[in-house]
């Protein structure tokens, strides 16, 4: 364990970051598999309310660095092209 006051600050502050960014991941994939439910059922209207919740929720995480730019292009590329897929058919 860290001995000084400096390094206990920064690993009170580790602990405080990682349950806050871990907080975050947990909402992404929640709204991620809200999402993926309504494009299940068939559920247009649903989908694309939430589409625009996950895409902002997503490019916040990318520009925090909680998740990386090309997963978060990833993330909405796939949504997005399921809805399309979905809407189309």
């Amino acid at each position: 364990m860290a001995s000084h006051e400096s390094a206990l600050k920064a690993h009170r502050q580790n602990l405080k970051r990682r349950e806050h960014n871990r907080e975050l991941r947990s909402k992404l994939r929640t709204a991620l598999k809200a999402i993926r439910t309504a494009l299940d059922k068939k559920d247009l209207a649903a989908a694309k309310e939430q589409l625009t919740r996950t895409v902002s929720l997503v490019d916040k995480l990318a520009g925090k660095g909680i998740i990386h730019r090309n997963a978060a292009a990833r993330y909405k590329s796939r949504i997005s092209a399921r809805l399309a897929k979905t809407a189309a058919a």
